[in-house]
This record gives structure tokens, sequence and C-alpha cells, in this order.
């Protein structure tokens, strides 16, 4: 079976701050990670990699440092890697990004089996995954937990509702996207982490991937962002401390006080 997961470097959320002057994120001096959910994705990978064999790629798109975490995901175990990076690729939204992933999926040769994190920390839209699917036109599966059944030609996975679960079969060739009920990412290996030191990342372009400018990045977005921006507190307000039965029943008292809501009697 031929894997490929999907990662993506993102600013560390517990560092990050907005520029009150541009009014977006200020990534510089911020460490840069692997997408925390992409983690469950290549613990994903890797599991189905263990029960079926095959081999299993990783690919990404970004800046040329990027390729860092093409190098730290080697570390974990897997075969090889790919990096989307071209200056062309700047500003995307995600159906611009789902463009040029589905171009690299197939400049990989394509896939039995696409895998991505449920969704980004730094644009919280869980759009890439299911817009890849349809890019690449193959079935998807989003909110994946768990599985059931594992074949070269089909998977009967979990998928998690508010509710509980579905038991979806989902065939192959396809796509899924997966949430933390997965599976905990193992550490890396110390064979792992030295192979990844020793690993040349390669590297593809908009030529290489033979995509016109004119779908990728600014110019092939349709969504852009004006500006991000923290909301300012207005109004009174209370801080309320101590112990969390005590806070919660002050609370309650302050809501009913100001007839914010009733208690019946």
């Amino acid at each position: 079976m031929r894997i490929v997961v999907c990662i993506k470097q993102v600013p560390d959320t517990a560092n990050v701050r907005l520029d009150p002057e541009t009014h977006t994120l200020k990534r510089e001096g911020v460490e840069s990670i692997i997408n925390p959910f992409d983690l469950f994705a290549l613990e994903a990978g890797l599991r189905l990699r263990e029960e079926v064999g095959g081999e299993l790629t990783v690919l990404s798109m970004g800046p040329p440092q990027a390729a860092e975490v093409i190098s730290e995901a080697v570390g974990y175990g897997v075969d090889s890697g790919l990096l989307l990076s071209d200056r062309a690729f700047a500003g995307a939204d995600t159906w611009a990004t789902t463009c040029a992933l589905a171009a690299g999926v197939k400049y990989l040769g394509g896939a039995d089996l696409v895998i991505c994190g449920k969704q980004a920390v730094d644009g919280d839209t869980a759009q890439v995954g299911p817009g890849l699917a349809y890019r690449l036109g193959v079935p998807h599966v989003a909110f994946v937990k768990g599985f059931q059944e594992l074949a070269e030609d089909h998977l009967v996975v979990e998928r998690q509702m508010d509710d509980g679960y579905d038991v979806v079969d989902l065939p192959l060739p396809g796509l899924m996207t997966v949430v933390r009920e997965v599976g905990e990412p193992r550490p890396p290996s110390l064979k792992g982490k030295m192979r990844a030191k020793k690993y040349k990342v390669p590297v593809a372009t908009a030529e290489d991937l033979s995509l016109d400018p004119s779908s990728l990045g600014l110019a092939g977005s349709y969504t852009q962002v004006e500006k991000v921006f923290a909301p300012e507190a207005c109004g009174d307000r209370e801080m309320i401390e101590g112990p969390a039965e005590e806070a919660g029943a002050t609370v309650v008292d302050r809501l009913v006080q100001s007839k914010v809501i009733a208690l019946g009697g």
C-alpha cells in the first residue's frame, strides 16, 4: 500500500503573538513545529504500514525551512518525504493549497491512501483534507478515530461523531482525516533520528509540478485574510477567584442579580 501523510509546519501556538501594527501573526522568533494533529495522522500511517506493508511518504507545502518537519517525520520512521516550496505558493488559501498538494501526490506517483490531521492549529478550517480528496477525485472520511478492518482495497474505519461513532467502509484509493483518538504518536527512534540528520529532503517547485501560477498562492485563492485581531474587553468585568465550587456559585449569584438568568422555585 502506498500511503501519503500530509503534514504542515506551524508556529508553536503557546508562543503566538499578534503584531499590533500589521494585525497578523508574528512568526519571527517563534518556534515552528509539526502541526499537532498531523502527528496523529503520522502515527496512523505508521500503524497501517506495519499492518498491511507498503511505503509511507510525507508531503508538505511551505517555505524552505519547512524541510525541518519532513526531516523530523523521517525520525519517526517514514520512508521518504517531499517538500513543495516555491514563492508562487505563498499566501495560498485552502483552495490553492489543495491544488498544490494534489499535484504533489501525483508527482509522487499517486497514493492508495492519503492521511491528514483533522485541521491545522494556525488556520483551524478543517478544509484541506476534504478539499484534497475532491482534487484527487477519491472518496474520503473525516474525523477517523480507529480502524476495524484493513485490506488492500478498502478500510473499515470508525468516524467520530458527537454521540458516538459511525462505522464507514472507505474504498481505496481514498483519503481520511484523523483525530487524536486514532492513537498517541510514538517517540522517534534513535535509528530514525540518525537517519533524519542525513536525509536530504527533495523539493518540488510549481514548474516541477507543471502547475499554472495563476492557480497558486494569492493569485489562485478565493479568500484572503484582511487582518487577525484579539477582541478588546468591554463593559464592567469582575475576576472571581477561589475554589471551583465557590466560584461557580458566585457566578450564578451574579447572573441572577443581573437578571441574566432566573432560578426556578
